[in-house]
Order: C-alpha cells, then sequence, then structure tokens
C-alpha cells in the first residue's frame, strides 16, 4: 500500500460509521481530562481495529479499557514530546519578554530566545514522527513498554521506507492543518458553529489519524513480505 492508497483509505474510514463519529465527537465536547482520555483510548482503539484487519471503526465499549489506553497515549506522547515543548515554552517566554521589556533585552539575546524556539519546534517535528510509530507499536503488542523499544521502532520506519514515511508524515500535517482551518471557519457561528467543529471535524480527524497511523504501520510488513517474495522468485529461478 503506498502512501495514497493510505491516505485515500483513513479519509474515507470515518465515513463508514457517522455514528462513531458523532460518540467521539461528543467525548471529545465534554473537555475533561478523564473523558479526553476515552478520546485518545478510542483513538488507540482504531490503531488496533485496523492493526487486526478490520476496515470499521471499533464499536465503543469496554469503557475501562479504553480509559486506561488513553491514559497509555498521554504517556508516551508526554515522554516523546516533553523536552522539545519545554525547549520551545522557553523560547516563546524569551521572545515574549524581549517584546515586552524592549530594549533591556539586546538583538543577541532575543536572536538566541529565538533559535531556541526553532531548535524545539525541529526537535518537536523530529520525535513525533517517532512518537507515531511508538504508539502504533503500543497498539500491536497491546503493551505499554512497547512504545519505547526504540530499536524496532527504528526497524518499522525502515521497513516503511524513511522517504515514504516522511511523505505520509508531510500529507497528514498538510490535511490535519486543512481540517484546523474549516474547524476555525465553523467556530465563527457563535455558539453552534464550535460544537459543529468538535462534533465533526475534531472527532473525524482523530479516527482518520488512528487508521492512517495503523496503515502505514502496516505497510512496512507489506515492503517485507514482497522483498522476500521477489528472493524467493529469484531463488527459484536459479534452482530451475
Amino acid at each position: 500500500m503506498d502512501v495514497t492508497e493510505v491516505i485515500s483509505n483513513a479519509i474515507r474510514y470515518p465515513f463508514s460509521d457517522w455514528k462513531k463519529v458523532l460518540i467521539q465527537g461528543i467525548l471529545l465536547i465534554l473537555n475533561l481530562t478523564v473523558i479526553l482520555a476515552f478520546g485518545a483510548g478510542y483513538t488507540l482503539r482504531v490503531i488496533k481495529s485496523t492493526l487486526a484487519g478490520y476496515d470499521e471503526p471499533p464499536e465503543f465499549d469496554d469503557w475501562g479499557g479504553m480509559l486506561i489506553d488513553g491514559f497509555k497515549v498521554y504517556i508516551v506522547e508526554l515522554a516523546y514530546l516533553i523536552i522539545p515543548l519545554i525547549i520551545i515554552f522557553v523560547g516563546i517566554i524569551g521572545l515574549v519578554s524581549g517584546v515586552i521589556i524592549g530594549t533591556i533585552i539586546s538583538s543577541s539575546v532575543y536572536f538566541e530566545f529565538f533559535l531556541t524556539f526553532i531548535v524545539g519546534i525541529i526537535l518537536l517535528l523530529i520525535l513525533t514522527l517517532f512518537a507515531t510509530i511508538a504508539l502504533a507499536n503500543m497498539a500491536y503488542y497491546d503493551e505499554l513498554k512497547a512504545a519505547f523499544k526504540f530499536s524496532e521502532i527504528l526497524e518499522r520506519i525502515s521497513k516503511i521506507g524513511w522517504e515514504k514515511y516522511i511523505v505520509w508524515y508531510i500529507l497528514t500535517i498538510i490535511i490535519t492543518i486543512v481540517l484546523f482551518i474549516i474547524a476555525d471557519i465553523l467556530r465563527l457561528i457563535p455558539y453552534l458553529g464550535v460544537i459543529i467543529a468538535i462534533l465533526v471535524i475534531y472527532s473525524y480527524l482523530s479516527i482518520y489519524s488512528g487508521r492512517s497511523v495503523a496503515l502505514i504501520f502496516k505497510s512496512g510488513d507489506e515492503v517485507q513480505k514482497t522483498a522476500v517474495s521477489s528472493i524467493e522468485s529469484v531463488d527459484e529461478t536459479k534452482t530451475e
């Protein structure tokens, strides 16, 4: 499955059951930490379901397990992204302080804060690449420690192909930005707009993301199977 197939499949996937998209949206509207954990847990369940070969969004059941999965997602994301987020925060604080204080801070110090912010953004993008496959690896083994099997995660990305994976990553970012823009436009509608944005757009994005991550993760196995088949075909030809 190439990148365009992964993206198009994931885009169609939430449309197969709008009821589940709306339920996910209701969880997001409630906007409490525990409730949001249910949402994160359902996204992980989408990854598990896709890896298991199912082509429809999973049911909303086993709420206790879904809550635990949600907190597992939080732990993995925090572990991978806390450092770049701190660096970005320091850079922003420095830049804002520089604007407020003005001439008291030298241009070189101001530049250092700007550089700190840029480094944080770059580091965030790089670590998000690993965190994404880490979540899929956790779903694959259904255990938290699988998200921190770094050599295995690197091997999985290599199987997918770095170029293919980065192209998928960029396309996913673009799709996410487009959906956020649509959500922001909807939010201009007083009261109702916010509800529609969360109920439809954000919930759709969370389910799309789970599906897309799982498909790109599985594509590494397809590449490996193709390579093995090619080798076996060559061996059979040599034997003949």
